[in-house]
């Protein structure tokens, strides 16, 4: 892989692919249909059982074009702004395309969101009609119709909404799509995603075509990525909200790379994938702690999971011995083997048995799960981005990797660090700026355009950048100790029953922590122990229980020093979840609405 230093201190790789003044995602999908019209480019789930059923680019394009037809024949024009509020399926991807293909910007809302949540996007970016999934959905959005003289309507997917749209077009409107397409140009507004924001007001990101199709085509264009996403016979199942800019990146990266896409509720995720069976799928490092968690507790007690243990400590050093200059030692590769036969051949089982790699983001994974799932063949290809960067900047490659780490730079994109560590960001991927906030979108830059992430991180020396924790989220105890309260998080959450952390301190005396269990793997952990059954509530006054935890503390704390560890911790009675607002859309903690909501309990810890 070739390297470039533009600067001192700047880390770049090359992208092949320049993207051109008249390129354009309609553009692109459209030339796709025609030039690859026989190739299956998405499979939709069946409504008997867990069958798939595939889906040419020439059908895609058919049902895109009669759809457009259909926004065009309604009075859609080009520029207007048209919500969508769904689940990540077929029927996002179809109404996405038809929107761009009427000349309209498709403006994403997640289907988690409540009627005030909505309102600040249909206000803010000016929104004309609204497709929506469901009826409770269609709930939400409701209230918020006759408030505004531009949002007309309402489309219930549910509710036959595709082919009611559809009738309003005629053939003759086709020649229009085609023209609406050719007026586009590479640096015009493709959408706005807001961020889901862990802090304040969403802010609505503009990205450009220039910005999605620079990630998107040189993507598959990169050696290293080639094997994951662009040979044949690759497929990705897509379950993480469309609504965020990762899943919809990963969805245009493969359409373009020649792999299937199929799309999945997380409800159904293991028989989905199972039944799918995807060669790499996009995920954020809750789920690869939970795969590893509920593996560990189906374990069970004695033998079982003094084995599973065991290999897993293999599969670990395993991966380790990868990166080292000595490589694997016979005895340690014989163990491995063995590892495959009785464990590892069964957890890529629960997988399809064909998921070779993972692209994981949104927050760090960590070395030691990361080195786990590529010990027992997954690979873990950690990467780095915000909505802002279309969202990769940098990422692994499957020839190319330090776990742990989250990758040398993605093609074309810029990084460097500045004097306080912020991770800077420049290249076409990065947005033109926050919708109708300029102060904002001045805030971001610095003065010589370089993007503010607010990430503080480490280049090594092999250019590789390395995630320390968030530049607002950094703790400064009452003794001046910065705390990057992120790796403390991490390991502590690797504990079977532990869901969340949020470490505290900002100047307090000594570190603290606030902990919630997991209540999925809570039953099986008691069962393991020998420990009678108990609800959260009970378990979370539970002497044992607090002593496991406090056990696992501990342990977090030998990796750092006396003024870093954690000295008391507070188990919470609930968990944090985007129901309840605790977590993003993007199932990234809400810290500060953490830290208001159990002030009581950060008082505890500090005996105020």
């Amino acid at each position: 892989m070739s390297k470039y230093i533009e600067d001192e201190g700047v880390a770049f790789i090359p992208g092949l692919v320049k993207i051109e003044d008249t390129m354009t995602v309609p553009a692109t999908i459209r030339r796709y249909g025609e030039e690859r019209s026989k190739h299956v480019v998405i499979e939709r789930k069946s409504n008997l059982g867990n069958t798939w059923v595939p889906v040419t680019w020439r059908q895609l394009i058919d049902e895109v074009r009669e759809l457009a037809r259909g926004f065009i024949g309604m009075g859609v024009q080009p520029g207007d702004h048209i919500a969508i509020m769904a689940h990540t399926s077929y029927e996002w991807t179809l109404f996405d395309f038809a929107i761009q293909f009427a000349g309209a910007h498709a403006i994403p809302i997640y289907e988690t969101s409540s009627t005030a949540q909505a309102e600040w996007i249909i206000n803010d970016a000016n929104i004309k009609f609204a497709i929506v999934e469901n009826q409770g959905m269609y709930n939400v959005v409701a209230p918020i119709l006759k408030k505004y003289e531009h949002f007309e309507n309402i489309f219930v997917i549910s509710d036959n909404a595709q082919s009611k749209i559809a009738a309003n077009g005629t053939m003759e409107d086709d020649h229009i799509i085609d023209e609406r397409i050719d007026a586009l140009r590479a640096d015009d507004l493709w959408t706005i995603i807001y961020t889901s924001g862990t802090t304040g007001r969403p802010k609505g990101a503009e990205l450009t075509h220039r910005n999605i199709l620079h990630v998107a085509l040189n993507g598959p264009a990169d050696e290293g990525l080639i094997n994951v996403i662009s040979y044949k016979g690759s497929r990705t199942l897509l379950f993480l909200p469309q609504a965020h800019v990762f899943a919809r990146f990963i969805n245009l990266v493969a359409m373009i790379g020649n792999a299937t896409v199929g799309y999945c509720d997380t409800k159904n995720l293991v028989a989905d994938m199972q039944s799918f069976k995807p060669t790499f799928i996009l995920a954020v490092p809750r789920i690869f702690e939970k795969i590893y968690n509920s593996a560990d507790a189906k374990a069970g007690k004695g033998v079982k999971l003094r084995m599973f243990r065991t290999f897993a400590k293999v599969a670990i050093n395993y991966s380790r011995a990868l990166a080292t200059e000595e490589g694997l030692s016979a005895k340690l590769t014989a163990q491995h083997r063995l590892g495959d036969k009785l464990v590892y051949s069964k957890l890529r089982e629960i997988t399809g048995g064909k998921l070779r790699f993972a692209i994981s983001g949104g927050a760090p994974l960590g070395e030691r799960l990361g080195s786990f799932f590529r010990g027992i063949g997954l690979t873990v290809l950690e990467g780095y981005g915000l909505t802002e960067t279309s969202a990769p900047t940098t990422v692994n490659r499957s020839n190319n990797i330090h776990v742990g780490s989250v990758g040398p730079t993605y093609p074309g994109c810029y990084v460097k660090l500045d004097e306080d560590g912020e991770i800077l960001v420049k290249g076409d991927h990065v947005f033109r700026g926050y919708h109708n906030n300029p102060e904002a979108t001045k805030a971001a830059f610095t003065d010589d355009g370089w993007f503010r992430t607010g990430d503080i991180g480490k280049l090594d020396d092999d250019d590789f950048l390395w995630i320390t924790g968030r530049k607002k989220e950094l703790i400064v105890t009452a003794g001046g100790k910065n705390v990057a309260p992120a790796s403390l998080e991490d390991r502590l959450r690797s504990h079977p029953i532990i869901s969340q952390v949020v470490v505290v301190g900002d100047q307090k005396p000594f570190v603290g922590a606030l902990v919630t269990l997991d209540a999925e793997a809570l039953p099986q952990w008691l069962i393991n122990h020998g420990f009678p059954p108990m609800t959260v509530a009970e378990a979370i006054k539970d002497p044992q229980v607090l002593a496991a935890i406090d056990r696992a503390v501990k342990r977090v704390n030998e990796r750092v020093s006396r003024a870093e560890s954690i000295r008391k911790f507070a188990v919470l009675p609930t968990d944090f979840t985007v129901e309840n607002g605790y977590l993003t859309p993007s199932l990234k903690v809400r810290r500060n609405v953490v830290l208001e909501g159990f002030a009581d309990k950060v008082r505890e810890i500090y005996g105020e």
